[in-house]
């Protein structure tokens, strides 16, 4: 198949394109700069500067969308959260465009979302059926499926990817989680009770191909390992893995001093379970947290 995607060198989209090519697909990566794209891609993949000039997406099989701006690395002014939801809403809202402008149009799009999708909903258990709790990270998400689903149709399925926290060995949220705790200086964060929603960098790229083939699957589907842990419990088991102690609690009040806003995304949670991919057979590598930070750590 020929495969596109946006967001291919970014955390999922470098580890998910080996294994397409593995696979024999054709991929071909849209782009903003072409220059370090081919630096770090294989050589085998396509290039593409942009979506502005292309009129149809015709000879596309299936559209993964991985762009967006990262959403914890700056504080969430209002300016940060419109260039949030710009660099996620544009190129889908461009994407489903092109699909619907094709006469043979793609017959997959996957398109990310996030956990953030259902806010923070402290300890109820959520599968892809509950609704989000209203505030901004259900908002930028809210929107972004919306913009998605705009493409399908009888002939193109959409599946929307509400993905938790990726643990890889370089980069992502675990890269900055990494290094209090080799200072000496890791533990909980506030109380510890929010729930963190986690998934191994490898059961991601194989749920994607999961949903690649498996055409009875679509709309949400939570892109999580089957065991959420609590914060406290996932640095105690990251400070044992690093062989570091992770006693010194972080307040609350100072991580908001410090983040502001986004300091939800540390100090909410959200307990979701992978029910679509449970249900369609999918068989985690890495159920546990423990030998999956092993792992990458």
């Amino acid at each position: 198949m020929h495969i596109l995607l946006t967001g291919g060198t970014g955390l999922i989209g470098s580890h998910l394109i080996p294994a397409l090519l593995v696979r024999q697909h054709q991929v071909s990566v849209v782009t903003r700069d072409v220059a370090s794209a081919r630096e770090r891609l294989d050589s085998r993949v396509n290039l593409w500067s942009g979506l502005q000039q292309q009129t149809s997406l015709n000879g596309i099989d299936v559209v993964i969308n991985l762009a967006g701006e990262p959403i914890a690395d700056k504080r969430w002014s209002e300016t940060q959260k419109q260039r949030l939801c710009d660099s996620r809403w544009q190129i889908t809202a461009r994407i489903a465009e092109l699909i619907k402008a094709s006469a043979a149009p793609p017959q997959l799009l996957i398109s990310g979302s996030a956990t953030g999708f259902y806010g923070n909903t402290g300890d109820l258990v959520l599968t892809e059926d509950d609704p989000g709790h209203r505030e901004f990270t259900h908002t930028l998400c809210t929107r972004w499926e919306e913009l998605a689903l705009e493409a399908e149709s009888p002939h193109t399925r959409v599946c929307l990817l509400r993905t938790g926290v990726v643990l890889a060995k370089s980069g992502g949220a675990l890269s900055k989680m990494k290094l209090p705790f080799k200072l000496g200086l890791g533990g909980p964060l506030g109380d510890g009770r929010q729930y963190l929603p986690w998934i191994h960098i490898d059961d991601m790229v194989e749920a994607i191909l999961w949903l690649i083939e498996h055409p009875e699957l679509s709309g949400p589907v939570n892109m999580v390992a089957p065991y959420a842990v609590r914060n406290e419990q996932f640095s105690a088991v990251l400070g044992e893995v690093m062989h570091r102690p992770a006693l010194m609690r972080t307040p609350a009040a100072a991580i908001r001093l410090i983040m502001g806003e986004s300091s939800v995304l540390v100090l909410g949670g959200q307990h979701v379970l992978p029910k679509k991919l449970g249900d369609s057979g999918f068989l985690f590598r890495f159920r546990e947290l423990e030998p999956a930070l092993a792992d990458v750590v």
